[in-house]
């Protein structure tokens, strides 16, 4: 059949104008370093690491001075960057002091009910990654249906852990449950004593008659106890510090030499394997969350110990991925966005000694409280030809933001089931507001809210309803 001249025009047009829509729509490159203060940077301050790379997306693009984290703690917080939802919303928001998850073996995670912005983007065409920490759970029900696993969340390659790093993961560095368990070890054996004790004193004055079963089955269960803890901690480093490649694991216990290099390879290798697509890539560094480490190439070479090691490595990390683009000639075509999940964790002291936390600035407090260093980070977009170089926004922000930015870039409508707590920021960085949209933004300790920030026309307050935020995480 013959298309007449007028209905093949008509659909070479539909074509063409698809064809460009389909190719206006940018990349996304989100990268989020795990526990780095905002005094940690050189464009927020920092005379003394050396962060050249994270401080050119500030010098051609738009960095934010009031950019708040949804949570002073990595499980909340990533939710929220993920849903653009309050985490108490979604129900990861702890009711109880442990405000993480901190077992590959826990049943909890983020709700596949639950939208993010990979599972919304997937369906209008773009490729998804996830390459580093994800911490939001990854079975329910069996050790392998993966209900919670990214790639039940709209991502279709993750490489990286699922959990968290911690100090139990290396040895040498200590462990971050001794303090806590020595508690419950020392009252359960006080406990077992004191009833032995008591047992055989009575038995021996014959006021009764206290069979020797009794006392052997104490002595037992204290011994498997006993046996319990020893197994845990000798196992903790294979059960729970593990490596994976999409559902397969690939490395068991996750050896931690190179890492952030093996991450960066991995984030170089997906960029250049969809340069010809639209995709999302979501870099999220395992550091500089304790333990902490560094490559050969990095170590001793900072002024700041093992931590500023660490961040410079970040650093010469972020500066591969935006060399990548690049070479790729993707810089126009890719909004890159950067931040850390809380502020910088400040009283760890390692195993020999040396104080392993970050930089918060001039705020008070750090990771785990709802005061301004705990959940003040640094908030970094660049997107050349698009977004002003070197612009300042002191207006309140918050990761949540993300959220509906990137589903309005990429053309994907906004969620109408549920309420979204997350505002565009397109209009602030491209000067068409001069304030936000948000009159309040709620900062929650747990679940439980925290402080109310109200951001009126002239002046900004942030009322404290709770002086101290008591949730806990291992660091």
């Amino acid at each position: 059949m013959k298309l007449q001249p007028w209905i093949r025009t008509l659909f070479i047009a539909y074509v063409l104008r698809a064809s460009c829509a389909y190719s206006s729509r940018p990349n996304f490159l989100l990268i989020m370093v795990d526990d780095l203060g905002i005094g940690d940077v050189g464009c927020y301050g920092n005379k003394t690491i050396r962060t050249p790379n994270i401080d050119r997306l500030a010098e051609e693009g738009v960095m934010f001075t009031q950019h708040l984290a949804a949570s002073p703690l990595c499980t909340p917080s990533r939710a929220a960057f993920m849903t653009g939802r309050y985490p108490i919303r979604s129900g990861m928001a702890s009711e109880s002091r442990m405000g993480v998850f901190i077992f590959s073996a826990s049943s909890g995670g983020l709700s596949t009910e639950e939208l993010t912005f990979a599972t919304l983007l997937k369906k209008v065409g773009y490729s998804t990654a996830i390459i580093g920490k994800w911490h939001l759970g990854l079975n329910c029900e069996k050790s392998d249906d993966f209900c919670h696993h990214p790639r039940s969340h709209g991502f279709d390659y993750f490489y990286g852990i699922t959990n968290t790093n911690l100090r139990d993961c290396i040895p040498g560095h200590g462990s971050v449950f001794v303090a806590g368990a020595a508690k419950y070890i020392q009252a359960t054996f006080q406990i077992s004593f004191l009833a032995l004790f008591t047992l055989v004193l009575i038995s021996y004055s014959g006021l009764l008659n206290v069979p020797w079963k009794l006392i052997f089955y104490i002595v037992s269960v204290t011994s498997l106890l006993l046996g319990a803890v020893i197994f845990f901690f000798w196992n903790f480093q294979y059960l729970n510090c593990v490596l994976m490649r999409n559902d397969k694991i690939i490395q068991q216990p996750l050896v931690f030499d190179n890492l952030t290099q093996r991450i960066t390879r991995e984030a170089l290798q997906y960029i250049k394997s969809n340069k010809d697509t639209p995709f999302l890539l979501f870099v999220s560094y395992v550091q500089v969350h304790t333990a902490l480490y560094a490559s050969q190439d990095f170590i001793g070479k900072s002024n700041h110990g093992i931590y500023g090691d660490a961040t410079e490595e970040v650093d010469w990390s972020v500066g591969e991925l935006l060399n990548e683009l690049d070479r790729s000639h993707l810089q126009n075509k890719t909004v890159v966005y950067f931040t850390s999940d809380n502020g910088a964790h400040l009283e760890e002291i390692s195993s020999s000694g040396e104080v392993h936390g970050g930089c918060n600035g001039i705020y008070k407090g750090g990771k785990s409280t709802s005061w301004e260093g705990g959940i003040r980070v640094p908030g970094l977009f660049r997107w050349p030809g698009m977004l002003e170089s070197g612009m300042v926004i002191n207006e309140p922000t918050s990761n949540m933001d993300i959220f509906p930015t990137v589903l309005k870039l990429a053309g994907s409508p906004l969620p109408q089931d549920r309420i979204i707590d997350g505002h565009d920021l397109m209009p602030l960085m491209q000067g068409e507001r001069a304030t936000s949209e948000r009159e309040f933004l709620f900062h929650y300790c747990n679940a439980y809210l925290n402080a109310v920030r109200w951001n009126q026309r002239n002046s900004l307050y942030k009322k404290w309803e709770h002086q101290k935020c008591i949730v806990t995480e291992p660091s």
